[in-house]
């Protein structure tokens, strides 16, 4: 047992996973449905075509962007439910160890607003593009 890690208990420190996780998910609406409409609307369909074809998986995230959306929507649910949860918890006595975990905090909520802005951003222009363009 390491000399500090009595000071915490039972309780587990913050991670920065799940807004990593997150992002990631949120990142898939992306390559789903923000990079065709904006290469598209700006004229630069070729480059999609050539896309496409150099990565056909793309196709994938597009055939089924129900359920990317769906899995994107449930990991930023989750994710901000647990660092909702873990808002509060303490952390540890030492001043340096303490200031890490502050600054570990604020990086994952704003990773995570970032993240959930990236999937407003993909909704914005899967669901309701049609009517910016």
């Amino acid at each position: 047992m390491a000399p500090n890690d009595d000071a915490l208990g039972d309780v587990k420190p913050v991670s920065l996973w799940p807004a990593t996780l997150s992002l990631f998910a949120s990142t898939s609406t992306l390559i789903c449905c923000v990079l065709p409409a904006l290469l598209v609307s700006v004229g630069l369909g070729a480059v999609m075509a050539g896309l496409i074809e150099t990565v056909p998986a793309i196709t994938w995230f597009g055939k089924n962007k129900t359920w990317v959306f769906s899995g994107a929507g449930i990991i930023l649910a989750l994710s901000g439910w647990l660092q909702w949860r873990a808002r509060n918890l303490p952390c540890p006595t030492d001043p340096a160890q303490a200031k890490a975990c502050q600054r570990l905090r604020r990086l994952s909520w704003r990773l995570w607003i970032f993240a959930v802005s990236l999937f407003m951003l993909g909704t914005g222009f899967t669901y309701f593009g049609i009517y910016f363009i």
